[in-house]
């Protein structure tokens, strides 16, 4: 039991895998200097010590639970975090994706603040009627503008105050620290040492369409300089399709497909150049992650990738492959002198807009972050 004076912020994710940890240590970063203790609570995953040291939290719970015990009305989810929440003093909730959202609320008497990290949370009437059944503990905030703008135009009758924008970030210096040299992350990756290399990273899935990346590349590489590559880490379902596409291109000897890398963040300075193709990205936080790298970026002009990349790099209209090869041609055509520029552009970017300083103080002034903290 915590002492009834401590104030206590819950932070409830859905779980720890892929970029949701680091979501985790994001949001209780917030909280540093602040007066509030931070209680992070996992709901599915198992426990795991080094999970727990990367929460940068005071304090954090494994619930355990399984998909399958999450399905339908997560009755046993419910009544563990009613648990919870009644032997700490918390003032209010922070939650991560729509089923922990639904469970505070249900458990809980707490004010909750829904994190959304994707596109059409809002888009079943089921839930459009729950969020507005609960409207008046519930904030909503997006990772990009484009994701507050879907969640606005689904929840139409709702002020645009209780629906905000709150953007990823990351930590600059402990990155820029972990990043391996480019000769060093070519090596670990296998990759030439001398060529001029492309990077993407995401999973091989329609939704990242490779597919327009493939067909760009093998359009810009004749003006490309010689030796030229484009190396795709991720795996996924369309694996084989894509490696099928890059046969049919033409280009199947200067694309590395490297599957799965652990940490892969680490090698982005094996790049000359970084293409994100994704469908309507809601944020891209490999964007950031090819910023600190110093590497010019080139996305897809849709979801939040504009707000990311505009003037800071270069995008491109959704499926045109015919751009994205012009793009991959400007890029190869930089001199050391401009890829400079580029980098403090982008550095400089990301310590306005990006960094974990930049959204702790956006945070601090949001509305009903505001109204909560004067409740308290």
């Amino acid at each position: 039991m915590t002492s009834s004076a401590e104030r206590r912020v819950l932070q409830f994710c859905h779980g720890y895998d892929g970029p949701f940890l680091d979501c985790a240590r994001q949001y209780a970063s917030l909280f540093a200097g602040s007066g509030y203790k931070v209680t992070t609570v996992f709901l599915t995953g198992a426990a795991d010590p080094q999970v727990a040291a990367g929460c940068a939290s005071d304090e954090v719970l494994f619930m355990e639970f399984s998909s399958k015990a999450i399905r339908g009305l997560k009755l046993g989810a419910i009544g563990a975090l009613k648990k919870i929440a009644a032997s700490r003093n918390f003032s209010f909730c922070i939650a991560h994706r729509f089923k922990p959202i639904y469970i505070t609320l249900l458990a809980t008497r707490l004010p909750v603040i829904g994190v959304h990290h994707a596109f059409d949370d809002y888009k079943r009437g089921s839930r459009r009627l729950f969020a507005n059944v609960f409207s008046k503990r519930l904030s909503l905030l997006g990772v990009s503008d484009a994701v507050r703008d879907d969640m606005r135009k689904c929840l139409p009758k709702w002020p645009a105050e209780r629906i905000q924008t709150l953007y990823n970030r990351i930590d600059i210096q402990a990155l820029q620290a972990h990043q391996v040299p480019a000769a060093e992350a070519r090596q670990v990756l296998g990759l030439d040492p001398q060529a001029w290399i492309v990077g993407n990273v995401g999973r091989l899935h329609p939704d990242k369409d490779q597919a327009t990346l493939l067909r760009g590349f093998a359009k810009a590489l004749p003006s490309l300089p010689a030796g030229a590559r484009l190396a795709v880490l991720g795996k996924g379902r369309l694996e084989q399709n894509l490696k099928a596409l890059a046969s049919e291109l033409g280009i199947a000897a200067q694309v590395d497909f490297l599957g799965q890398v652990p940490d892969a963040r680490r090698y982005f300075r094996a790049f000359d150049a970084f293409a994100l193709s994704s469908d309507h990205e809601p944020f891209g936080m490999v964007l950031l992650e090819a910023m600190v790298a110093g590497v010019p970026l080139l996305a897809t002009a849709c979801g939040g990738a504009i707000e990311v990349v505009e003037g800071v790099g270069l995008l491109f209209p959704l499926g045109d492959a015919e751009r994205l090869a012009q793009g991959l041609q400007h890029l190869a055509g930089l001199d050391e002198a401009q890829r400079e520029e580029c980098a403090v552009r982008m550095l400089e970017r990301l310590h306005t807009r990006f960094s974990d300083s930049a959204v702790r103080e956006a945070f601090w002034r949001l509305p009903h972050v505001v109204a909560l903290t004067a409740e308290a």
